[in-house]
């Protein structure tokens, strides 16, 4: 356990070292577009996770109605709202860290296996026949005529 401590504070201390040392790198490379890319970086973490905060009960229905647990959407979403996070924090390394987040593919969106689109009849699902089932029934209506009297 003394170990996970002294790990845990390497981090701390040295994630930030080493984003700094980054940065200042990046910058002396390309000039002043590094502040342009950490003001914009920070903006889309702002608008990743205020997107995400709405589309994340959206997530969970849509794994729900594949058949997946919910729990995939809550971890996708959760990976999402840590993307955001990173890009908020100023610095180069975790702008990529975010960019790698993002771009990993999404279990819940994902199809389910077997279902609709493979004609099987596994978890609820059923075959489309073109057939629409239901009830029906005729109302008879009595024509009412309607005269314009002259007055």
């Amino acid at each position: 356990m003394k170990n996970t401590g002294l790990i845990l504070l390497m981090i701390f201390v040295g994630f930030p070292a080493l984003e700094i040392y980054a940065t200042v790198t990046v910058a002396d490379y390309i000039g002043w577009w590094t502040l342009l890319w950490l003001i914009l970086s920070a903006l889309a973490g702002w608008l990743l996770i205020k997107e995400e905060s709405v589309a994340i009960f959206g997530r969970i229905m849509v794994a729900m109605q594949n058949g997946q647990t919910p729990f995939s959407a809550l971890w996708d979403s959760g990976r999402t709202f840590l993307a955001g996070g990173l890009l908020i924090f100023p610095g180069v390394l975790s702008d990529v860290i975010a960019l790698i987040l993002l771009l990993l593919p999404n279990r819940s969106e994902q199809p389910a296996q077997g279902g609709y689109e493979t004609g099987s009849f596994e978890k609820g699902r059923f075959e489309d026949d073109g057939i629409i089932e239901g009830e029906g029934r005729i109302v008879e209506v009595e024509r009412i005529e309607v005269r314009k009297y002259d007055q």
